[in-house]
């Protein structure tokens, strides 16, 4: 059985055909400093960040810090 096709009867015998919830945990391991979803993120970050630079360089035609010194 799948459960599209699993119900649940209550006491009072109605059908109860809402979805059945996943159980829950809580991962009580705290994870600081190096870990893969940090690097993940801010490996992310950094390409858009880099391409946020280039992309105002093309449109601007000078880069960053010379576009701060002449504002």
């Amino acid at each position: 059985m799948n459960a599209k096709n699993t119900f649940i009867v209550e006491d009072q015998g109605r059908l109860n055909n809402y979805a059945i919830e996943p159980k829950m945990y809580v991962d009580s391991s705290q994870q600081f400093g190096f870990n893969k979803y940090s690097e993940k993120l801010n490996g992310r970050l950094a390409m858009i960040g880099f391409i946020s630079l280039v992309g105002f360089e093309v449109i601007t035609g000078q880069g960053l810090v010379s576009w701060l010194i002449n504002l």
